[in-house]
């Protein structure tokens, strides 16, 4: 894994919209890299994005920071990010996916 890398080199600017990209460390900030990195990213884009990610994280770090963040990742990245890693389905909104279950929304 790289460790000496900035990452504005790997991420665009506006994912991290409201700090500087100049004062993120990648061993201190990873509980806001992880999933700023993957916000914005689309089943098509998942597999790029992920990519770089994987080249700073190991794939444990990234499932675990995924699990826990307060950011707004949606459910669709959660269920990529764990069948890419073969672990179990996690969502970070369990209540919208029962929900969308119950009234066939998908």
């Amino acid at each position: 894994m790289i460790k000496d890398v900035h990452i504005s080199q790997l991420f665009p600017k506006h994912l991290f919209w409201d700090v500087d990209m100049a004062c993120l460390d990648i061993d201190k900030d990873h509980d806001l890299i992880i999933p700023r990195a993957l916000i914005a990213t689309t089943p098509s884009t998942f597999t790029t994005d992920i990519a770089k990610l994987e080249t700073l994280y190991s794939k444990a770090a990234i499932a675990r920071e995924l699990k826990v963040t307060k950011e707004r990742v949606s459910n669709q990245i959660c269920r990529l990010v764990a069948g890419r890693y073969h672990v179990k389905q996690f969502l970070r909104f369990p209540a919208i996916a029962s929900l969308a279950r119950r009234n066939s929304w998908s």
